[in-house]
């Protein structure tokens, strides 16, 4: 005897996980995180701190955005807790110093303006997938 297939079976929806809700790179899950800085350059020894604390930025992957705005794109927000951690262990003594994440996405929607004409935002880097 032949078996019957259940058609609402068929078209019934997929079982969804955590990790399928936001899958692997999803907008949503992949951030960037900001360091912007206000730090004194007034004397010679000041200049020296604030360039080695730009440097540390370069060293972690940042890249400038705008003088005193740099930018890192980051898998996740646990790698970006991560960096954050790196970045408080170089910061100054003096100056101010936020670190902000936000979503690709939201990143995505930012515009960006040179003189009166908008041009792109920067790109994320490229992904590598690990097996």
């Amino acid at each position: 005897m032949r078996r019957r297939r259940n058609r609402s079976a068929k078209h019934a929806e997929p079982r969804f996980t955590p990790d399928d809700e936001y899958p692997l790179f999803s907008g949503y899950r992949a951030m960037w995180l900001f360091a912007m800085f206000d730090l004194p350059v007034v004397t010679k020894a000041e200049k020296k701190r604030a360039a080695r604390f730009r440097r540390d930025l370069l060293l972690r992957g940042f890249t400038m955005l705008q003088f005193s705005v740099y930018a890192r794109h980051c898998s996740s927000e646990e790698f970006a807790d991560g960096i954050k951690a790196e970045v408080r262990s170089v910061l100054p003594d003096h100056g101010q110093v936020r670190l902000v994440a936000i979503t690709d996405r939201q990143f995505g929607k930012m515009e960006v303006y040179r003189g009166k004409s908008a041009g792109p935002a920067e790109e994320p880097p490229p992904q590598l997938m690990l097996f």
